[in-house]
């Protein structure tokens, strides 16, 4: 009886704690929502969603974040680019190939890596990287989305290695044993077995990584040049959304239009990743299935 009366007390509690977090989530939302519709009571929102300059203290103030929203896709799709094929990668390695005393160093440097600021490599790339990219492709400056989408794709890695591995791992040994009794080899049971029962988690991975990348504040502000132009490659100056919040935050008068606007690009930056998370949930039930 009281076993019983233990488990409904946890199952409620469990209940109650998911419920909290979308209460908490939604409250956010309204938050920064009530600020952006201000904006729009003063600027229109299709010059907001579609204007193509961010020029907060012109006259009049310009908030289009057609620059913005595509220097943090230049940034997120060059990190991506980098960071999933070699993460998915090391775990396979560090899962299925690495012998037992290197899988504990490895996965011992991925929590170290893991653990460094984001300020500590903004001044790597500051400092070391973007000099050398700069002499490297001969750009006019090192400070460029490449610069950015590099670091970010560093701090991305430690976690799309570690959530790999576990859903590697996790997978049946049964699995493997029937595939060598079927005389595969051991590549091609990682590829076409291990791999696609992992994917669910797989796909977890690469979709927290992006998360990771998209939301980064610190790195992208002190690497990327943060100019709100729209930017023609990835090797050229360019701003995030995440960028412009945290650098211009500081300097507007609250109550003023550049005030709400940044609430406005608060609220894109939230549907971007609520959106992602979505597509991310979508994947993992279809892939389970």
């Amino acid at each position: 009886m009281f076993r019983r009366i233990n488990e409904k007390i946890i199952e409620s509690c469990i209940k109650l704690s998911g419920l909290l977090v979308i209460i908490f989530v939604f409250l956010i939302f309204l938050f920064l929502l009530k600020d952006s519709i201000s904006l729009f009571g003063q600027y229109p929102i299709g010059q907001f969603l579609f204007g193509r300059n961010w020029l907060p203290i012109s006259e009049p103030p310009k908030f289009g974040i057609v620059p913005l929203l595509l220097g943090s896709i230049y940034v997120t799709i060059g990190a991506i680019v980098i960071c999933v094929p070699f993460g998915v990668a090391a775990a396979m390695f560090i899962a299925e190939v690495a012998p037992g005393y290197l899988k504990h160093v490895l996965k011992s440097l991925i929590e170290i890596l893991a653990s460094i600021p984001s300020v500590v490599l903004g001044f790597i790339g500051i400092v070391w990287l973007g000099p050398f990219l700069r002499n490297t492709f001969g750009l006019k400056t090192g400070m460029c989305g490449l610069t950015g989408s590099l670091l970010l794709a560093f701090m991305a890695l430690p976690t799309i290695i570690s959530i790999c591995e576990d859903a590697l791992v996790g997978v049946p040994r049964t699995y493997k044993e029937a595939a060598f009794g079927l005389g595969a080899t051991h590549w091609q049971t990682l590829w076409r077995i291990i791999l696609p029962a992992a994917s669910s988690g797989i796909i977890a991975a690469v979709m927290l990584g992006i998360g990771r990348v998209i939301g980064e504040t610190m790195v992208v502000m002190m690497v990327t040049g943060n100019a709100p132009v729209i930017p023609k490659s990835i090797l050229e100056p360019l701003r995030t959304l995440t960028a412009t919040i945290a650098g211009e935050m500081g300097e507007t008068v609250g109550g003023s239009e550049h005030y709400f606007a940044l609430f406005a690009v608060g609220v894109v930056l939230f549907i971007i990743t609520f959106m992602i998370n979505l597509v991310a949930d979508v994947c993992m039930r279809r892939a389970k299935k």
